[in-house]
């Protein structure tokens, strides 16, 4: 059982199934280059560490350790992103049924995304509204991105709690790696990109298979 004030949210994967679009948008930068495409479940294992390293990972070995060609792919990829972003994109099933539970105990709510912040403010109040969350925070440059725990202390800071008064769900070793570094209860969703054993070897303290189960784990 978890005793907290705060819950932290990663937001693809989490609290969204945003795979289609973002499959659809690294696609279409990758025909615009004569590139290769990939499937949705390639896809899965490229998200998650921001635009850049998403897309060095889809790109062909001898173009991934080319940073300005890289630069350029992601760049090309979130201008398609902005236009397929709400798509196919929806909330995970009782995903908002979660959250308004947690918001009912009296916890405050937080998004945490390696997604850069305009998007993930965008999505995350699209599709769950302004009330749903205290903080959204994505990534920019005035923090490091995860798994680096900057941005968790951030939002600690901001709703004036400790670490071990907050936990984080997520669905991929970086967000656990992310929640163990800054000392907040690691819990994985089963529901999201990848697999139990990814979850626990970053760190991951419980393992989820359903977003109702959430609510059961809190005190």
């Amino acid at each position: 059982m978890i005793s907290a004030s705060i819950a932290i949210f990663d937001l693809d994967g989490t609290l969204l199934d945003t795979l289609e679009d973002l499959t659809d948008s690294i696609n279409e930068a990758l025909k615009r280059r004569g590139l290769p495409v990939h499937t949705s479940e390639a896809v899965k294992y490229f998200v998650g560490d921001g635009a850049e390293e998403f897309a060095a990972r889809a790109l062909p070995p001898e173009l991934s350790g080319d940073v300005e060609y890289v630069r350029r792919a992601a760049a090309e990829t979130m201008d398609e992103y902005s236009r397929r972003w709400r798509v196919k994109t929806r909330p995970y099933d009782g995903v908002p049924e979660m959250l308004a539970g947690i918001r009912s105990r009296g916890i405050k709510t937080a998004v945490l995304s390696n997604k850069p912040h305009d998007f993930t403010l965008l999505t995350a109040e699209h599709f769950f509204g302004r009330e749903t969350f205290d903080i959204i925070l994505g990534a920019g440059d005035d923090f490091r991105r995860k798994p680096d725990p900057a941005g968790i202390r951030i939002i600690l800071e901001k709703l004036k709690a400790g670490p071990e008064a907050a936990f984080m769900l997520g669905d991929t070793a970086t967000d656990m790696a992310t929640a163990v570094a800054a000392g907040v209860k690691a819990i994985g969703a089963l529901w999201g990109f990848r697999l139990a054993k990814e979850l626990l070897a970053g760190g991951a303290d419980i393992l989820v298979e359903k977003p109702s189960d959430v609510a059961g784990l809190l005190l």
